[in-house]
């Protein structure tokens, strides 16, 4: 009861900024208010959609959340309780906590990682050490990185990718090995600055550019879209061939494009060293804008059988196509309408529309 109380104040406060302010970060600030209100329960992110747990992505999101509105006090308590809670000894964080009685680390219930959590907590680490300095942020970002080299970057002959996570995703067949990827976890602007505290810059310039050529090969059926897990099968030839590799959905956790690839064109052209390639933006964002262009747009679609989900896009899904577009144009864009984060949303619509305001944050330059 008292959570509840406490959220409906928050929101009230959060609509009356809303109401109250222009268009321009006290936007993005006034919507942190309300998802705050609804989503942060003192220390941790809670992910409505799935029996309140939570996990790494979450707490990473949570804390870029933070910064970019210079709430110090909620990002410590968010890091502290996610270093406390979910770091391993080797540096990565167990994926998943799941409420029990003892609040503690013990109620993770697979310790195993996902590796956007690492990319998201160690680049919001990074922006909490330029926001606001101190050496701490950044030497536990640094920890991170160095972890995220160790366990989850694979070099091969023409490619360097990154594991989703430590265990279960590799395949070793006679004659060839594969990984099984999920491309929504390169984040491109994250990985561009943390190739800047690595002490192996190139293996993070190698893992974006081999991020784009994934994508470059990852446009299945007739809409040519990327899916949310592809089968990887890398080139370890030294014929000369700087091909990566191939790429299939063959026996892949989930061939739709859905809710974890509608993060791919957000994430590439939030980075400004992809909006610089203009061959490069026409090829891999013209099927999302053809994608976009049905009324109204489907959720998800199945990429072997194109069967579209009944449903349309979530508001979180739709501040996606917002951001996408408004980055892509090359004169001073209208500002953006975006849907209000309020009880009607779940977390993941919430968080991608923060993050999509984010983005055109970051750009606004």
């Amino acid at each position: 009861m008292h959570r509840v109380i406490k959220a409906a104040l928050l929101l009230s406060i959060a609509f009356f900024v809303v109401s109250c302010s222009t268009k321009d970060n006290s936007e993005f600030t006034s919507q942190y208010i309300a998802y705050k209100a609804l989503f942060i329960d003192g220390d941790r992110v809670i992910d409505t959609g799935n029996d309140n747990v939570s996990h790494s992505e979450g707490q990473g999101y949570g804390m870029l959340f933070a910064v970019a509105a210079d709430d110090k006090d909620t990002f410590d308590a968010l890091w502290h309780w996610t270093k406390r809670t979910l770091m391993r000894d080797d540096g990565l964080f167990s994926w998943r906590y799941r409420p029990c009685a003892d609040n503690s680390a013990s109620c993770i219930d697979d310790p195993n990682n996902a590796s956007d959590g690492e990319i998201l907590i160690a680049w919001a680490l990074l922006r909490a050490h330029e926001q606001w300095g101190g050496s701490s942020y950044l030497e536990n970002a640094k920890t991170i990185v160095r972890a995220v080299e160790q366990k989850l970057l694979i070099t091969n002959k023409n490619s360097v990718v990154l594991l989703p996570g430590e265990y279960g995703f590799t395949s070793k067949q006679v004659g060839k090995n594969s990984l099984q990827l999920n491309l929504s976890y390169w984040v491109f602007p994250a990985i561009t600055d943390l190739a800047k505290i690595s002490s192996a810059p190139a293996r993070w310039d190698k893992l974006y550019k081999s991020g784009l050529a994934l994508l470059s090969k990852m446009q299945f059926s007739s809409y040519q879209l990327p899916s949310d897990w592809v089968r990887f099968t890398p080139t370890n030839t030294d014929s000369g061939n700087k091909d990566i590799g191939t790429v299939s959905l063959d026996e892949v956790i989930s061939p739709e494009f859905g809710f974890n690839a509608i993060r791919i064109p957000l994430q590439l052209t939030w980075s400004p060293q992809f909006r610089e390639n203009t061959q490069l933006t026409e090829k891999l964002l013209a099927p999302y804008y053809a994608w976009w262009a049905i009324t109204p747009t489907p959720a998800t679609v199945n990429l072997l059988n194109e069967e579209t989900a009944e449903y349309e896009m979530s508001e979180g899904m739709k501040s996606v196509q917002i951001a996408v577009t408004s980055l892509m144009k090359t004169e001073a864009p209208e500002k953006p309408e975006w849907p209000l984060i309020d009880r009607n949303m779940d977390y993941y619509s919430a968080s991608l529309t923060l993050l999509s305001m984010l983005a055109v944050l970051d750009n606004a330059s």
